[in-house]
């Protein structure tokens, strides 16, 4: 593995910083994290950018709503000459446009807090929860949806509360899917990352273990042999990164990534699509071009959260289907993310993707290609199963499943299902059904 990069310009950056540091203090972790860029002062000093009295006094104001901290390793990634449209930049420097917020807006935009049925446990989908164990960053990136908790001080999830997790997961048969996410679980010393490992480990109903992680984004050196060989005890762990830009990939990202791959780790990388960041076709297909280079697959691409402060980083749905168009078909399938809009309110990850199927009638299938070029696909004749008969509530075939478990279909499947006889899905506040209810309340009082 080649030996990590330590550049001129990030030298004189170290010094500035510490006059004794050299490559051995910017590569430790820990280091980067004590000496995070929080002040407007320390940015200019360190990228000998300047603003204006009025623009820092507008720049204050941010700060004290929303918390500035970037790493070095990550300021040495802003092109200082043409910092105004750096994406770097952007996703760490404030912008005073955060401070303009929108009837659309939310501090709890996916009702995180709402499908918590213990603290720092939201328990959405399900066979799986998200599991709040950090509240700190190594960065504190301008878009994040969950600005109104990252960086808060009373926010910051303690042993105890991260056992009452633990024992609602244990007592939650159904989980079997956990992710790990904060704030970042990788700024957790490995001890502590390795006991919750440990205890979410011995859960038998626990199969598979997921962590979200920015560290070898804006901070590649956590990634250590020591944490590496930490995880490796804790197979099957899955992890996701979170690049935006190529220019995020540098040598010292591509090795932090070669060590959990060369590990055995799955890696997969969820992006946000951001204006003026990443709203290019052009960018995202070199961005998961050059993931898959490096083992990390496209997972998601996220549609902007409704997070407060966000508007100018949102893009129409719009402009994530003209990327989509332009990876479907063009590149490899396995570097295609998935264009999700997590859905205001709790309704959690929707898929959005462009119109394939044009029509369809009893015995065809319409379809057009990433050319333009429209098909029919012929449905069978007749179809008839051949180990059931769809009399799911009677059924006495042999499925051969090993490990089979009963579960109870919701939402669209429940109406797919055979064995269940909801024949439709509801919204509590339908206003024809309330109508019914009370035509029927009158009709049974005049009974």
């Amino acid at each position: 593995m080649k030996e990590i990069i330590f550049t001129k310009h990030q030298q004189e950056i170290a010094s500035k910083i510490d006059r004794e540091a050299g490559k051995e203090q910017w590569t430790d972790w820990k280091w980067q994290t004590r000496h995070s860029i929080k002040t407007i002062e320390d940015f200019e000093h360190l990228t000998d950018i300047s603003f204006k009295e009025e623009d820092k006094r507008q720049l204050n104001e941010t700060r004290n709503r929303f918390p500035l901290s970037i790493t070095p390793y990550y300021l040495s990634l802003i092109n200082k000459d043409n910092y105004i449209n750096d994406p770097v930049y952007k996703q760490a420097f404030l912008d005073n446009r955060e401070l303009i917020v929108t009837a659309s807006e939310m501090g709890d935009p996916l009702s995180e807090d709402h499908d918590s049925p213990v603290p720092g446990i939201t328990h959405r989908y399900p066979d799986r929860v998200l599991f709040l164990v950090s509240n700190v960053c190594a960065m504190y990136c301008r878009h994040c949806t969950r600005k109104r908790k990252v960086g808060d001080v009373d926010s910051i999830p303690g042993r105890e509360q991260i056992k009452e997790g633990i024992e609602y997961i244990r007592n939650t048969p159904q989980v079997r899917d956990v992710l790990l996410s904060g704030g970042d679980p990788f700024l957790l010393s490995d001890n502590y990352l390795d006991w919750i490992l440990t205890e979410l480990e011995a859960i038998p109903h626990v199969q598979v273990i997921r962590i979200g992680t920015r560290t070898p984004v804006v901070l590649p050196y956590r990634i250590t042999d020591d944490l590496v060989n930490m995880l490796k005890k804790h197979q099957p762990i899955w992890i996701n990164t979170h690049f935006n830009h190529p220019r995020e990939i540098t040598s010292s990202a591509r090795k932090a990534l070669a060590r959990m791959a060369d590990a055995g780790i799955p890696l997969g990388n969820q992006s946000v699509l951001l204006a003026d960041v990443n709203d290019c076709p052009r960018i995202m297909k070199e961005l998961v071009h050059r993931l898959v280079a490096n083992r990390v697959r496209p997972y998601y691409l996220y549609q902007c959260d409704l997070s407060e402060g966000l508007s100018h980083f949102r893009t129409p749905v719009g402009k994530g289907i003209e990327i989509m168009e332009s990876l479907i078909g063009h590149t490899s399938g396995f570097a295609v993310p998935t264009y999700v809009v997590d859905a205001p309110g709790g309704g959690g990850k929707i898929p959005v993707m462009p119109n394939y199927i044009i029509s369809w009638s009893v015995n065809k299938v319409i379809l057009r290609n990433y050319e333009g070029v429209i098909t029919s696909y012929q449905e069978p004749d007749e179809y008839k199963p051949t180990l059931c008969d769809r009399n799911c509530k009677d059924c006495r075939l042999e499925l051969n499943l090993k490990d089979g478990e009963e579960i109870n279909a919701i939402g669209i499947e429940q109406l797919l299902s055979d064995y269940d006889d909801t024949i439709s899905l509801i919204p509590a506040d339908n206003e024809r059904f309330k109508r019914r209810n009370e035509n029927e309340d009158i009709e049974d009082a005049e009974n």
